[in-house]
């Protein structure tokens, strides 16, 4: 999934992020969570609010929170049951999780990332109504700068 839209960043050397790749796609990874984050900041500094969207499983999500200067900083995680994932991917016309199931997404989600800011189940949910709900909890999802 990621491979895609990060091969269309870097036009030649890019190496997609696969379980355990290390190394140089390690260090991709990591650069295009500083540009980003740094790219929403420039943003804001510039009057604009800044939303980044992105899969960070794990540690980095913290990392990547720090990351970002601006405050206030909000974090929401959207984490439908992975049968709801997978009955939605099953109706793409493309599969975007390279080397990683469904189930190993969902198991790095719910077992290796920090609880930052407001998690949703939006396995019932339409996109409208997964913004309503955003929207309705959004002092959840706000990050305390000592976070």
């Amino acid at each position: 999934m990621r491979g895609d839209v990060y091969r269309r960043m870097i036009v030649s050397g890019g190496v997609a992020y696969e379980p355990d790749a290390g190394g140089e796609a390690e260090a991709q990874l990591l650069l295009r969570y500083r540009l980003s984050a740094s790219t929403a900041d420039a943003y804001a500094d510039a009057g604009f609010t800044a939303i980044v969207q992105d899969v960070i499983l794990g540690p980095p999500l913290k990392t990547y929170v720090e990351l970002i200067r601006t405050r206030p900083a909000y974090v929401v995680v959207l984490a439908p049951r992975p049968e709801a994932v997978a009955a939605r991917e099953a109706g793409r016309g493309k599969t975007g999780y390279g080397a990683w199931t469904v189930e190993d997404l969902d198991t790095g989600l719910r077992e290796t990332t920090p609880k930052l800011g407001l998690w949703l189940d939006s396995s019932e949910l339409t996109v409208a109504e997964t913004v309503d709900a955003i929207l309705a909890r959004l002092d959840e999802a706000r990050i305390d700068p000592a976070s």
